[in-house]
């Protein structure tokens, strides 16, 4: 039986590995974030389809020019964690966590600022996040 549902379900676009998703400006650091997999078992599924992938801060780091950290929504919480404890918690319930756009926000803790650590975000940082 055709239904309005079904007509959007089979009019929505699928994204492929490697598309484009967005461009991310965050205090003056730019972020190309592209649709992937977190792992082979995903790829490897024709039920999932590719998702934004966001760099990973907690492997490879990046920092504003005055050396804050950048964090994502759902990276899990470093152990300056600040809010309450929870055992699901994730950057976006600590107090020093404030987002920028999207998923991507800052650590404003005062324990994890690097002055002078600023580097950018790249194609090859880009890359590492693929493994």
């Amino acid at each position: 039986m055709f239904t309005e549902d079904n007509s959007r379900k089979s009019a929505e676009v699928k994204h492929r590995e490697g598309e484009l998703y967005k461009i991310i400006e965050a205090q003056g650091t730019t972020f190309e974030i592209y649709y992937g997999y977190y792992d082979d078992a995903d790829r490897q599924n024709p039920r999932v389809e590719p998702m934004e992938m966001y760099p990973n801060f907690v492997s490879d780091p990046v920092y504003t020019a005055s050396g804050v950290p950048f964090a994502t929504a759902l990276q899990p919480p470093c152990e300056h964690f600040s809010g309450d404890p929870d055992e699901d918690n994730t950057c976006y319930q600590c107090l020093h966590y404030k987002k920028c756009e999207e998923l991507i926000g800052l650590c404003l803790c005062k324990a994890r600022l690097k002055v002078g650590a600023s580097r950018k975000y790249t194609k090859s940082s880009r890359e590492a996040n693929k493994n």
